[in-house]
């Protein structure tokens, strides 16, 4: 139901932003650095632990993220590539096989003719430096906060907050609070998820030898896995493994002690980096195509994984989502600057029209190439691995598979032009 009109005294915001993760923080780090006055205030359910980018001793254990080459050209638009450029690895070639079978590419970034294909950061440095940047704007933070109730009005969006019992009002609230939102589901916003039947295992791994900047993806009868590069730590080559497997190999693999779970990752991965040396902790998670039923509505906009949460394998859920926070951000700005409703459902419609094409081939390649190298049948193999031949020995093939890891595939990041 829409009531027309808001709590009177109630605290008034141009944007609310739901979900104080990384996808949350970089669109209210892109609208401060506009020169529009944006009132924006940033809800975050978790209390945020003092970090120090500067910290100069890593963890084994730090989890990472794979950044894409568009994701760096919309952090250096935003003035943060070089606090984040000195803690990535870069990705320098990109490795792909099929396990039992001949077929594979390799993929370098000079052939590129770019620095780099991706990077490879720690959460916990991108984390840092994203919390420095925004505690140096205007954008009002309150952590931990949830909420408790969201009524849609004729103009404006009230939020009843869970922990203060306070009420705001807001002319656009963004929702940004991970798959199957709480948030979206008060509005009547629904997640649609497909299940692979995977669970995706992550982890750590020392290497015996050097990575020198090679992304290895392997395709195995059970799923897909990648090795990325990381930092070393106490001098040892470090990757990034993500590893898909069925519940039940699943389930023995996070049961199983550190000596044969590594015995088992040597089988399936090879002897590429050398013997795999040590394992720190894992974490294993369901595998699943999840999408909102809607992504806007007049005064509402879903993004991150609340918007689309993507199957690993290619590494696209973060950059697509920073795509998306970049076309957002700059599509607010123009209606702003020129006087236009930001948040009328026709202005909200042209971002998402402007970023539809892009979601959906991420989308498609992210869900189809897991099924793809899962198939079975000889006939199948056969067909996949004279792509990966074909791709090796055509530069064309190799660059426009190139351009879409780099997010280039349908569009030059706007703000990174």
């Amino acid at each position: 139901m829409v009531q027309t009109s808001g709590q009177e005294g109630a605290a008034d915001y141009d944007i609310v932003i739901v979900g104080g993760g990384m996808v949350g923080i970089s669109l209210a780090l892109l609208l401060a650095q506009q020169h529009a006055e944006w009132k924006v205030l940033l809800l975050e359910a978790q209390a945020y632990e003092q970090s120090d980018q500067h910290e100069s001793r890593p963890s084994f254990d730090s989890r990472s993220t794979a950044l894409s080459w568009s994701s760096r050209k919309i952090f250096s638009a935003a003035g943060l590539w070089s606090a984040l450029q000195s803690h990535v690895s870069e990705i320098k070639k990109i490795h792909v096989s099929d396990r039992g079978h001949v077929g594979l590419t390799r993929i370098s970034a000079e052939e590129a003719g770019v620095e780099a294909l991706g990077y490879v950061i720690e959460n916990r440095w991108i984390g840092a430096v994203l919390l420095e940047q925004l505690g140096a704007t205007s954008v009002e933070v309150i952590a931990p906060e949830r909420v408790a109730k969201v009524v849609a009005m004729k103009s404006k969006v009230r939020i009843d907050l869970e922990n203060s019992g306070e009420t705001i009002q807001t002319s656009l609230l963004v929702i940004a609070d991970g798959a199957n939102s709480k948030t979206a589901q008060k509005l009547g916003i629904h997640s649609d998820q497909q299940p692979y039947g995977q669970q995706g295992i992550i982890a750590n791994i020392a290497v015996q030898n050097p990575h020198c900047g090679v992304a290895y993806e392997r395709f195995t009868d059970q799923g897909p896995m990648a090795m990325l590069p990381l930092s070393d730590c106490d001098g040892l080559p470090r990757c990034a493994l993500v590893w898909t497997q069925t519940p039940e190999r699943a389930a023995q693999l996070m049961a199983a002690s550190d000596d044969d779970f590594l015995q088992a990752l040597q089988e399936s991965f090879g002897y590429r980096l050398g013997i795999v040396e040590k394992v720190g902790e894992r974490i294993a998670y369901p595998l699943a195509l999840t999408t909102a039923s809607e992504q806007v509505r007049r005064n509402v906009v879903v993004l991150g994984n609340a918007a689309h949460s993507l199957h690993p394998v290619a590494g696209q859920g973060f950059n697509l989502s920073l795509r998306d926070v970049a076309t957002l951000a700059d599509v607010l700005g123009a209606a702003k600057t020129a006087a236009i409703d930001f948040a009328s459902l026709e202005t909200l419609e042209h971002y998402q029209q402007q970023q539809v094409a892009d979601q959906q081939k991420t989308l498609l390649f992210s869900d189809n190439l897991p099924k793809l190298f899962a198939q079975p049948s000889s006939l199948m193999a056969l067909g996949r691995n004279s792509g990966l031949v074909m791709m090796d020995l055509l530069p064309s093939l190799r660059g426009r598979f190139a351009n879409f890891g780099m997010g280039m595939a349908n569009k030059e990041a706007g703000r990174g032009k």
